[in-house]
């Protein structure tokens, strides 16, 4: 049975394996890893790792141009699945095509529906945030994510590009996610 966890050093080689399967350098939604991270080693990980949580944290400062965010692992056992994160608000580029939940599931474990139960568990982490409905985007050509977005009750609002992408923005209600009882 798959579970949300927070970021863990425990899984290191776990999140190397699941990273390793998309491709080293493709971009991860959801994940938070930048360029410049380093988590092949084990400093480097546990630093990114530490750097997940405090972005968490609303008593520090959010970095100059970011936004507080809450990620999550989906797991099962000691495998990761993928990643969703739930930034706590929006600014300009998320307002436009970055959107409140991003999310990501590994090649060999799509299909099975976890983007829409980790969506769900966020949308409830959302509320609690206060957030009464949140902004969700995808890749205009990515049909799987525009599915489990819908499904999850997003209404799209419209289709914006950005740096020659195009990306469908759906706006999800937190009081009755789909889904969630």
């Amino acid at each position: 049975m798959p579970k949300l966890i927070e970021p863990t050093t425990r899984l290191h080689h776990a999140w190397l394996d699941a990273r390793d399967e998309w491709g080293r350098g493709v971009h991860q939604d959801g994940s938070g890893l930048r360029p410049t991270d380093d988590v092949d080693s084990a400093d480097g990980f546990a630093a990114w790792v530490a750097r997940l949580l405090a972005e968490a944290d609303v008593t520090r400062p959010a970095e100059p141009g970011w936004v507080h965010c809450t990620y999550r692992w989906m797991v099962e056992g000691d495998r990761v699945l993928g990643t969703i994160s739930l930034r706590h608000e929006l600014n300009a580029l998320l307002f436009e095509v970055g959107g409140h939940i991003g999310y990501g599931v590994r090649p060999a474990e799509r299909g099975r529906g976890l983007a829409g139960w980790a969506l769900a568990e966020m949308l409830v982490a959302a509320r609690a945030l206060g957030l009464d409905r949140v902004l969700i985007t995808c890749d205009d050509t990515n049909a799987a994510s525009a599915r489990t977005i819908e499904r999850a009750g997003g209404v799209r609002e419209d289709i914006r590009e950005h740096d020659g992408r195009r990306y469908r923005r759906y706006w999800v209600s937190t009081c009755s996610p789909a889904g969630v009882s």
